[in-house]
């Protein structure tokens, strides 16, 4: 199958379906109470990028809200794996996602027999125009709950977040409680001043990213000095370098903050070093037959 052709499949629970065959109870609890989880996962060459990494948070997520998956881990990469294969995906991603379950709706957790529903499917790039060089933030009040290490399906203030952004010709929220600095609505953000990274550290107000853990990665064996301690907003803008990392767009070098620029405006050396060494860990293209 040729990347993006055909009719896509997709995973539902233990079985691939057609999406003919997708049926979802309207009782589910991810749409009364966005009660689940979720992980993206790139696809570089046919290969899943950091699998494991983005699984193992899947299923540590699903831990911390008392949610047992019907599956293991390694279950779950293989039927993965198999949804990339079977859409012929070539550069894109993964969503998957997990739910409660389908009950009638009580706040309370349902009785035992509700088994949660899993759902996953594929978005293939195509070969449209090349990105950006870089990217510029609009900073907003980080009004989300207490536990933003859980990547649950409760993302309305984020979603907020992004709109505030787009609606002032930004890529992205940079998102601050009172101030100081957390992440973006969709990324981790990084600072460089005088060769030195700043970064939030990872508590219960970020979520520790799959790419944000390469690039510490990355940082270690380049012996990039990184600060990881929060940033008040104010000191963004006096930044020789800034940086957004996520799933989707692995590391964005930021241009402009709330319409300062940065530096020169353009990708800094730090930035460039890292971007250099993330390219390096990239998965090599699956060899055609």
């Amino acid at each position: 199958m040729k990347e993006g052709s055909g009719m896509s499949t997709y995973l539902l629970n233990d079985r691939f379906v057609k999406e003919d065959e997708i049926t979802v109870s309207i009782e589910d609890r991810g749409y009364y109470f966005g009660d689940g989880v979720y992980e993206v996962i790139r696809v570089y060459g046919g290969i899943l990028f950091t699998a494991d990494e983005h699984i193992g948070r899947l299923y540590e997520s699903a831990s911390k809200i008392r949610m047992d998956l019907p599956y293991g881990e390694e279950e779950m990469k293989a039927k993965i794996e198999q949804l990339v294969k079977d859409n012929g995906i070539i550069e894109g991603h993964v969503y998957v996602q997990a739910t409660r379950g389908a009950a009638p709706r009580v706040h309370q957790f349902p009785g035992e027999g509700v088994v949660p529903v899993i759902t996953g499917y594929t978005k293939a790039y195509g070969q449209g125009a090349e990105p950006a060089e870089t990217v510029s933030l609009k900073s907003v009040e980080d009004i989300r709950w207490m536990r933003c290490d859980i990547k649950s399906l409760n993302l309305l203030a984020n979603v907020l977040a992004k709109q505030e952004a787009h609606e002032h010709g930004c890529y992205e929220a940079l998102l601050h409680r009172g101030g100081t600095v957390t992440e973006g609505s969709s990324s981790n953000v990084f600072g460089v001043k005088d060769g030195v990274i700043h970064t939030h550290p990872v508590s219960n107000f970020i979520l520790n990213g799959i790419t944000r853990r390469v690039v510490m990665e990355c940082c270690e064996e380049l012996g990039q000095p990184v600060h990881e301690q929060p940033m008040a907003l104010e000191d963004v803008y006096t930044m020789d370098e800034f940086f957004m990392t996520s799933t989707t767009n692995g590391i964005a070098p930021v241009s402009a903050i709330d319409g300062r620029q940065i530096g020169d405006g353009r990708p800094g050396p730090v930035t460039k070093a890292l971007m250099a060494a993330f390219d390096k860990k990239l998965p090599a293209p699956v060899a055609s037959k």
